[in-house]
């Protein structure tokens, strides 16, 4: 499915799938899959399908119904709380990256161009760091030098 929001395409053809949920059985008036897609950009967006009593059902008539399909684009953090809640641990962290137990990091998300991440990856393997100790290191000096 192809669809224009706001000036940008979604298209389920060329996005990366990275994972699905879906309730009951194809058939079932109340069946539905979502699909969580990642655009070639790094943004996320659901495909839904379902059935005439699911949440992606369309209007025919007065009290008619039938299934329908939608995309919704979604936030990386509304990407992260959907995988958190439809997918398994193992699947979420092929996605977002490692979750640590709890020291003290926080994972955020950000798009840059392909260049700026080429870069990033040059810089971290001369480095021997990761790419978050990298970015944590040029936000402190650029905090430090705009003091």
């Amino acid at each position: 499915m192809k669809k224009i929001i706001d000036q940008k395409r979604y298209d389920t053809d060329t996005a990366q799938e990275v994972g699905y949920y879906s309730f009951s059985l194809i058939g079932d008036f109340h069946f539905f899959k979502e699909t969580l897609y990642r655009k070639k950009t790094g943004e996320f967006f659901l495909h839904g399908r379902g059935g005439p009593a699911s949440r992606y059902a369309e209007t025919t008539g007065q009290n008619e119904w039938r299934g329908g399909e939608k995309i919704i684009p979604v936030s990386y953090e509304a990407a992260q709380a959907w995988a958190e809640k439809h997918l398994t641990g193992y699947a979420y962290e092929a996605i977002f990256g490692e979750v640590a137990e709890d020291d003290g990091h926080e994972q955020i998300g950000c798009t840059v161009t392909a260049a700026a991440a080429a870069m990033l990856r040059r810089m971290s393997s001369t480095r021997g760091q990761t790419t978050g100790e990298v970015v944590e290191a040029l936000v402190r000096e650029a905090y430090e030098a705009e003091k």
